[in-house]
């Protein structure tokens, strides 16, 4: 189930602007995926297919969507033809679940430190105290997001490939908002489909 997440959003031609531009620094984390299928991947890349919410998902709240669509959207990349609202059933199911939270690492170091030191010499001796003080403040809290899909077969249940993406990026990165990492995780999540079976890798 989606966490929701207290953020402040970027307006939309400065999340356009970033997409599209290098000149947008703001670090930028890998995803980590790990997929898994059967051996035969015959049934893979073809066919009709939806995409639907796993269980305890709201399928239909604004950032589920989002990720359906990017999700979606590879799908058809891959050779499939996604199945319209309404129509029959398409015989194969992307099931999706999205989970998002905040990270709030702990500073390591403390903010003071205290230092000791002593010296001598022909001009005699001395005896000083330095104080340091670490101005760097905490570490900036990081936006994490999991995604999981797996293509089902919808006639038997049978879980064909399954795929998981892990990613986080700091707060202020335009790549925490839904609209920019659901692409970037959808496309991680399927690059080189269907994968190496239980290979994990890491897209930058």
């Amino acid at each position: 189930m989606m966490r929701p997440l207290a953020r402040t959003l970027l307006p939309g031609a400065a999340l356009a602007a970033c997409a599209v531009l290098s000149g947008c620094t703001t670090p930028v984390g890998p995803v980590e995926v790990t997929r898994f299928h059967l051996p035969d991947t015959a049934m893979l890349g073809r066919g009709q297919i939806q995409v639907e919410p796993a269980p305890g998902e709201d399928g239909a709240s604004i950032e589920f969507r989002t990720y359906a669509a990017a999700v979606a959207r590879e799908l058809t990349r891959l050779g499939y033809t996604e199945a319209l609202p309404g129509g029959p059933r398409s015989p194969q199911v992307a099931v999706l679940s999205i989970e998002r939270g905040t990270l709030v690492p702990q500073q390591s170091r403390s903010p003071v430190s205290v230092g000791v030191g002593g010296s001598t010499g022909s001009y005699g001796s001395g005896l000083g105290v330095g104080l340091g003080i670490n101005l760097s403040g905490p570490p900036p809290e990081q936006v994490e997001t999991r995604m999981s899909v797996m293509i089902r077969d919808r006639a038997t249940g049978q879980s064909l490939w399954e795929g998981r993406a892990s990613f986080a990026v700091k707060a202020s990165s335009p790549l925490a908002q839904t609209s920019l990492g659901a692409a970037k995780m959808a496309q991680a999540l399927f690059k080189d489909f269907p994968g190496q079976s239980g290979e994990t890798i890491t897209v930058e």
